[in-house]
């Protein structure tokens, strides 16, 4: 026979074989390493060593939650945004009002509902902003917060106006565990929270949707050559993402006993957004590192001038921006490769 003639090999095993070593990476990054309970035998010991700062871990706690759902769209779908508070006052006013307007006061099903609240909230603002990317995205997400909190002063009657709502007093943990002056349960409460919220965000980021999402980040133009659903991609995990920071608002009304539209402010999407930059958009952990950071920094400057106290956070900023780009968690890790699976990017 001509070997000019013979048919081209099969090329059904190296597709094949490529499937399966892209099946066996994924797999990979997604088992937990040891360094990676670290994080959370700190913040166990850390409510034997400090008891008495319970309620500063408590809030701590919190904040990584609200990095964390903003580390979700910003670090690995590439959504550049300036609103994410609304979806914390959302879930903030969510837990409050359920207690006080409907006498509903189960800790655990109120984070369920202000969840779904905020949930909603990300998918109705995500479908109609996220056409939009850059400066337009920017401007429309913040515009999104600012209109939020003038409806809730023009509702005064409802939501209390900038006085707020007080007496957001839960019941006691599945009904046994109490609350104390020292927010030690709160501490406790808060910690389980995060650590289910954060095994549900592993999950997306490193499953192939997660991939997809990171595809999305690196070149959007080569994402839809490809035939992927790009808006509705990105409106799903914004919708996610809302859903977890609308936890932590209620986590923030059921451990404060006290909501105000403050929570829509400005300030508090920027705060998020300068934790990611100091422990590292994209890292997982990074919300983790750059949380601690600026709360405690917040803390420790403000016995020292409760008036200028930003001005250290911004010096903190300043410097690891310029040293470390990628991060305080990325420079204390080292090289990339030195990293756990589930650690890494």
């Amino acid at each position: 026979m001509d070997a000019s003639k013979s048919p081209p090999p099969a090329l059904g095993g190296e597709v094949a074989d490529e499937r399966a070593h892209a099946v066996s990476f994924l797999a990979r990054r997604d088992r937990f390493g040891a360094a990676e309970a670290l994080p959370w035998l700190l913040a166990i010991a850390a409510y034997f060593v400090f008891p008495n700062q319970m309620i500063l871990g408590g809030q701590t706690l919190i904040m990584i939650l609200f990095a964390l759902s903003l580390d979700l769209i910003l670090g690995f779908a590439g959504i550049v945004t300036l609103g994410h508070a609304a979806f914390f006052g959302v879930g903030a006013y969510g837990a409050a009002l359920l207690i006080t307007d409907l006498n509903w006061n189960e800790p655990i099903s109120g984070l369920v509902c202000a969840g779904a609240l905020a949930a909603i909230a990300g998918f109705l603002s995500g479908w109609i902003l996220l056409r939009y990317r850059g400066l337009a995205l920017l401007v429309l997400t913040l515009s999104t917060t600012i209109m939020l909190q003038q409806l809730g002063n023009l509702f005064r009657d409802f939501t209390g106006g900038y006085d707020g709502i007080p007496g957001v007093n839960i019941a006691p943990l599945f009904g046994y565990f109490g609350y104390d002056l020292y927010g030690h349960t709160y501490y406790l409460y808060c910690l389980a929270v995060l650590f289910v919220a954060f095994y549900v965000v592993r999950r997306i980021v490193y499953s192939p949707f997660g991939q997809s999402l990171a595809g999305i980040r690196e070149n959007v133009a080569r994402m839809h050559a490809l035939g992927s659903p790009v808006h509705w991609r990105l409106v799903i995990v914004y919708t996610i993402a809302a859903g977890l920071a609308g936890v932590a608002g209620a986590l923030f009304a059921q451990t404060n006993t006290l909501v105000t539209l403050g929570v829509f402010d400005f300030d508090q999407s920027a705060a998020v957004l300068m934790m990611l930059i100091l422990g590292g958009a994209g890292w997982l952990y990074g919300a983790f590192v750059g949380a601690v950071l600026y709360m405690v920094l917040q803390n420790e400057l403000a016995k020292v001038s409760p008036e200028f106290w930003q001005f250290g956070i911004g010096l903190l900023l300043i410097v690891v921006v310029l040293l470390a780009r990628r991060g305080v968690f990325a420079r204390l890790a080292g090289i990339g490769r030195l990293l756990p699976w589930g650690m890494r990017r």
